[in-house]
């Protein structure tokens, strides 16, 4: 077995609502032979993985797999099930997956579910599927796994990947909220909300911590000065960059002082209750040269967690120590105490291994200890002066008995210094008695810190565990808010691309600064700010990353959605236009069933409550609504349709639905028994006096997604009548006129649309006055390109056609000789020429026209046909001022 191709769905995607990595994996030797064709296999993995057992498989409890197993299944599934045992045994759990036949004999897909915060570029996920498969060729080989290393190796990788505590808690109460969350890269750097509301927040720091405040808090000495001039008790002391001054100092306090590092950190390298001369000396040294030297405050060490004005959590805190058991040394002692799953290296677990280095030695030779001795039964050996949990420290909630005055304090403190978020460090006798007026004997605050960890309080050692992420995401989005922009997405076979730009320019009309993502690019309040095929997860989440934009509209297609996934959670408002064949053959889509169950992940991410938007004269689409992923009665639904006698629409009007019609000539908002005009359909650009039905139907769909977000019905009127076709919708039905002809462009390359535009043409303009200059992709099953070129030999009888730029895995003309092959075959009284490029199809298609006539052109990238056209002379066409007849509708 071997894996040929790794990708990761990074959102909710066809088969998860979570991340997904799909593996193709080949079986080799191995193909088309199960699990129970190997004799003891099935029991020697079961050894090897005892949890395997509980695995539940498609028997939906515990012991499935099992049963698989013993029954026959094929090693795709195994090396699957074993990965996610794996996955569990290095501390990443996750739950689901899936093998699917590949279409070939021994390839699958492999799909196992990742952590939702994992980064995308993970290895690990790969790294799992590579040991178990070389794990199940152990095992068939006769010989034991060799995994533990592996496991070990993983583990420790899970470990660095992992978000902290204090991150977590953060992600935690955002999701509890129902705000988005999405973690960059492998950082605690949190994007929290959308858009405007877009919050950024790095392990206990946000987005509003003040930069000087960081500055002033980095620096222990002015902090200490800017406490003391705001008269809060702080020790008496000052700043000491070089050894006389550190002396000196120590001689002016009189009695015990304590050294730290000016910019110090995490208790680095800080030395308490030093009495003599030379302790000063050897801590100054030690501390980098350039220190703080105050009095030595006796007492209790608390941390107190301010957020915003107010205090959310405190805690006593303990310095690293063991406790003598009368029979264990201390390293013994020590070895213990690791061993607890809580603690872990760094931040990453609530608690931090203990370290017997050279500062605990020498602590311990002040006990009159050494590593190896065996203290007595309930004797406390320190292992650090500070208590910091990053050296081992541990804590005790006292939350509830912090004194209001003290409290106050705290809170003053933290503003005097400019954080929002601060955790102030005390000194005291107890917190719960009043705070001293002056520093001293009697209690002092000692320092305050920026960026502040939270593990103290998310689990104390002892006591309540407090939900300080939860304090943190409440400051950043008070009142409850959700962090959300109104955000709609459209897909769908065609129109998507028209659907979604109209949708935009109707959220613009009402004040809002629109995201847009499309085929054609990124655009920022009606500006392109990014040329590209925007229709994947990144350019979704580029436009809801913005912190400028107010309202989304996301053109969202099928590669990027079985690529990658989607790029959101959910959405307010869900729109598909249609269902027809395009890309059949492509990832796995054999059928327009197959394309149905992509494009219907838009509808099963609308949220509960919000709005599903379809097409009610696509049959696919009133099916869809019986999907039980789809959750439609948690839904409000509403229908789009040309024909005001569709039974669907009827009889959910009748049950007091919403469904937006053309009706008497007008497009039509109809609410139960309720009729609204929008406005004549002959007035809406683009449909050249209502020929142009496809465009009358994305006018409806667009109009059903913008009123869905409670835009007013005026401005959804206006927005439609200013939706010039040439420049808000470039590409997608633009007519021009060189001399007396005139030239239609358009993106169409399926049967469906290039039946729709090719019958729009002709009802303007008569078959033998039109003439086609047409390109359709190579990466279309034959079968799609004989049918798109069957629709445009019944249409036409003077045809240019050219290959794309981009041959798509073709070979060069291939698709051209199709083309013609068959539109020969349906119309033999076609004339098709081939044409080396788009230029010279151009040229030589304008050479076939005469006054009077239509050239249609469908092409493959716009810029070099407009760039062409416009060379040529060609010039847009009001629509309204066309002599064109009037269709019935």
């Amino acid at each position: 077995m071997r894996i040929l191709s790794v990708r990761r769905l990074r959102g909710p995607n066809v088969y998860l609502d979570r991340p997904v990595q799909v593996a193709r994996v080949a079986l080799g030797d191995l193909t088309e032979r199960e699990s129970n064709h190997f004799a003891g296999f099935p029991d020697r993995i079961l050894d090897a993985f005892p949890g395997l057992a509980d695995h539940h498989c498609a028997a939906g409890e515990p012991g499935g797999f099992v049963t698989r197993l013993h029954g026959g299944t094929y090693f795709g599934h195994v090396v699957e099930h074993v990965a996610i045992e794996m996955s569990h045994l290095i501390g990443r759990p996750v739950s689901f997956g899936r093998t699917v036949y590949a279409g070939e004999a021994g390839l699958y897909d492999v799909l196992i579910e990742c952590p939702q915060d994992e980064r995308a570029d993970s290895p690990l996920p790969e790294a799992l599927l590579e040991a178990a498969i070389l794990a199940v060729g152990q095992v068939l080989a006769g010989r034991p796994p060799e995994h533990e290393p592996a496991v070990t190796a993983l583990r420790e990788q899970v470990e660095e990947e992992t978000p902290g505590p204090s991150t977590a808690s953060i992600i935690e109460a955002a999701r509890r909220r129902g705000i988005p969350v999405e973690r960059v890269n492998a950082l605690s750097l949190l994007q929290l909300g959308q858009g405007c509301f877009r919050r950024l927040a790095w392990a206990a720091m946000s987005d509003q911590t003040s930069a000087i405040g960081l500055e002033i808090c980095g620096d222990k000495e002015l902090t200490r000065q800017f406490l003391h001039r705001a008269g809060i008790p702080v020790p008496a002391g000052g700043r000491a960059d070089c050894l006389r001054q550190a002396l000196d100092l120590f001689a002016q306090l009189g009695g015990r002082v304590a050294v730290k590092p000016v910019n110090g950190r995490q208790g680095q390298h800080v030395h308490l209750a030093l009495d003599t001369a030379e302790a000063v000396m050897g801590a100054f040294v030690a501390a980098g040269g350039d220190v703080v030297v105050e009095q030595y405050v006796e007492g209790l060490d608390y941390r107190v967690l301010v957020v915003a004005g107010r205090v959310v959590a405190a805690a006593q805190r303990v310095p690293g120590h063991v406790v003598g058991d009368g029979t264990s040394s201390v390293e013994e002692l020590v070895e213990r105490l690791n061993a607890d799953p809580r603690r872990g290296n760094g931040h990453e677990k609530v608690l931090t291994r203990l370290r017997m280095d050279g500062t605990a030695v020498a602590l311990l030779q002040r006990q009159g200890l050494a590593a190896d001795a065996v203290p007595a039964a309930g004797r406390t050996v320190w292992l650090r002066d500070t208590p910091n949990l990053s050296t081992g420290g541990t804590s005790i909630d006292v939350t509830d008995r912090v004194n209001p005055e003290l409290a106050q304090l705290c809170c003053r403190a933290a503003a005097v210094v400019g954080l929002d978020i601060a955790g102030i460090d005390l000194r005291l006798p107890d917190i719960a008695a009043p705070p001293p007026f002056d520093g001293g004997a009697q209690g002092a605050l000692i320092e305050v810190n920026a960026a502040p960890g939270l593990r103290m309080h998310l689990a104390p050692s002892v006591g309540t565990p407090r939900d300080v992420g939860g304090a943190i995401v409440d400051a950043l989005f008070p009142d409850g808010r959700d962090g959300r922009i109104p955000t709609i997405a459209v897909t769908g076979t065609n129109g998507k691309t028209t659907t979604a730009r109209i949708a935009a320019h109707l959220l613009a009309g009402s004040g809002l600064r629109v995201g847009l993502t499309s085929t054609d690019g990124i655009y920022i309040d009606g500006r392109l700010v990014q040329r590209a095929d925007a229709t994947g997860p990144r350019s979704a989440q580029t436009v809801l990353g913005d912190p400028t934009v107010q309202a989304a509209v996301l053109e969202t297609a099928r590669g990027g959605i079985l690529r990658q996934g989607l790029g959101y959670d959910w959405t307010d408002v869900g729109v598909i236009t249609n269902v027809a064949a395009d890309h059949l053959g492509q990832d796995g889509l054999d059928t327009v069933e197959d394309l149905v169950h992509v494009k219907a992940l838009i509808a099963e991410r609308v949220r509960d409550g919000g709005t599903l938007v379809l097409n009610a004269d696509d049959p696919y689409l009133r099916e869809l609504i019986d999907r039980p992923r789809v959750r439609a009665e948690h839904k409000r639904l509403v229908w789009f349709t040309l024909d005001p006698e569709n039974p669907v629409v009827r009889q959910h009007c009748a049950n007091g639905g919403m469904a937006y019609v053309v009706a008497a000539g007008h497009l039509v908002e109809m609410v139960g028994e309720a009729r609204t005009l929008l406005l004549p359909a002959v007035e809406l650009p683009g449909t050249f006096n209502g020929a142009a039905r496809y465009m009358i139907a994305n006018a409806l769909a667009a109009s059903a997604a913008a009123r869905a977000l409670e835009i007013p019905r005026q401005v959804v009127e206006a927005q439609l009548r200013s939706f010039s076709s040439y420049d808000r919708n470039p590409g997608r039905g633009t007519l021009l006129r060189i001399d007396d002809v005139h030239v239609f462009v358009d993106y169409a390359h399926n049967p469906a649309a290039i039946e729709a535009i090719t019958g729009t043409v002709q009802s303007l303009w008569s078959a033998d006055r039109c003439v086609a200059a047409v390109t359709l992709p190579g990466d279309r099953c034959d079968h799609l390109l004989a049918e798109s070129a069957r629709v445009i030999g019944r249409m036409f009888t003077r045809v240019v056609v050219y290959p794309d730029a981009d041959l798509r895995g073709r070979a060069a003309g291939e698709v051209p000789e199709l083309m013609c092959r068959e539109m020969t075959k349906e119309n033999p009284r076609v004339r098709c020429e081939q044409a080396a490029n788009v230029a010279e199809a151009i040229t030589k298609a304008t050479a076939m026209t005469g006054p009077g006539d239509l050239l249609l052109i469908l092409y493959e990238k716009l810029d070099p046909v407009l760039s062409l056209l416009q060379s040529m002379g060609a010039r847009p066409v009001d629509a309204p001022t066309l002599p064109l007849p009037s269709p019935q509708l």
